[in-house]
């Protein structure tokens, strides 16, 4: 099992920046990627960022420019800095691992933080 403890979140102006943290523990062997996904009532969660595990980077189009993601391999946490934040960013942030697994993949995630951004 994996476990994923995410902090960070909180409530800001708009132009503001955050950091979230996302802290992995447990089974980590495997690990083919981590990152953020954003949800908003009554919406699908949508990726917003992702680190691979040989360190490729992929991020949204709203977020780009904006947004860093990052990781700390002897913590085995991941980090993503949110710069120039905007009303449209608010939303539930939730941190993903994903392993190889079999033939695919399988994926975890945490709790979820809040992020609220005020206009």
């Amino acid at each position: 099992q994996v476990q994923l403890v995410e902090s960070g979140g909180g409530l800001v102006q708009a132009g503001g920046s955050l950091r979230l943290s996302c802290a992995a523990s447990g089974s980590i062997l495997s690990v083919t990627a981590m990152g953020w996904y954003r949800q908003v009532p009554g919406k699908q969660r949508e990726l917003v960022a992702v680190l691979t595990s040989n360190g490729r980077t992929n991020y949204a189009d709203s977020v780009k420019g904006r947004f860093t993601i990052s990781r700390d391999n002897a913590k085995i946490t991941v980090y993503l800095q949110m710069n120039s934040l905007k009303p449209e960013d608010t939303a539930v942030y939730y941190c993903n691992l994903q392993k190889a697994h079999m033939s695919g993949f399988v994926d975890y995630w945490g709790q979820g933080t809040q992020v609220t951004v005020s206009s």
